[in-house]
């Protein structure tokens, strides 16, 4: 089972941030979309500091318009 894939938080919160800025959205857009009151979780996936939910994934997708195979980044395990 070592050779499962693991998601690069890291590298996935780079790609959340890069993006975002690709479809000119702003982290207060985020906010606003997902309805959160502050923006630090948005700001923790772009730090890699903590990965959206399947439900917050999934309409990231939607927003960014790519799929979340796209937004995640992933490597093989060790």
């Amino acid at each position: 089972m070592s050779d499962m894939p693991v998601i690069n938080m890291a590298e996935t919160g780079k790609n959340i941030e890069r993006l975002r800025k690709e479809a000119g959205l702003s982290v207060k857009n985020l906010q606003d979309l997902f309805g959160f009151r502050t923006p630090q979780a948005i700001y923790k996936w772009q730090r890699g500091c903590a990965l959206p939910s399947i439900d917050n994934l999934v309409v990231l997708s939607a927003v960014l318009n790519v799929k979340i195979d796209d937004i995640l980044v992933l490597e093989d395990g060790e």
